[in-house]
């Protein structure tokens, strides 16, 4: 019951920045520091949730990156040499609607 609740956070986390970046390019995403700021907060939560999942969990559904979600919440929360806003970009546009796709697949069957 612990990973179900984590992993529907995760989703709603998810949700909430893709509606937030839905109209966005990158220049327009880099010159709204709410925008940018909303993302990366929604971003780091992400990440902590990953790490709260139990590890036999996270080994049986291996196909999600928890270890890179929680990676990611790292760089994040510790600053390390600023937050590239070209990463973040990246990751919102490229990577989190696949991850969307993952986790919802995952929700459906636990």
């Amino acid at each position: 019951m612990k990973n179900k609740t984590i992993v529907k956070k995760i989703l709603n986390y998810i949700d909430k920045i893709i509606e937030y970046v839905n109209e966005e390019t990158y220049d327009s995403f880099s010159a709204n520091t709410i925008l940018v700021e909303a993302c990366v907060f929604n971003l780091s939560q992400i990440g902590e949730l990953a790490n709260k999942l139990d590890t036999e969990f996270e080994k049986t559904h291996s196909n999600i990156p928890w270890r890179v979600l929680y990676g990611l919440r790292n760089r994040i929360v510790h600053d390390y040499e600023g937050v590239n806003l070209r990463l973040i970009w990246d990751i919102v546009e490229n990577d989190l609607p696949d991850l969307r796709g993952d986790i919802a697949d995952l929700l459906a069957r636990i």
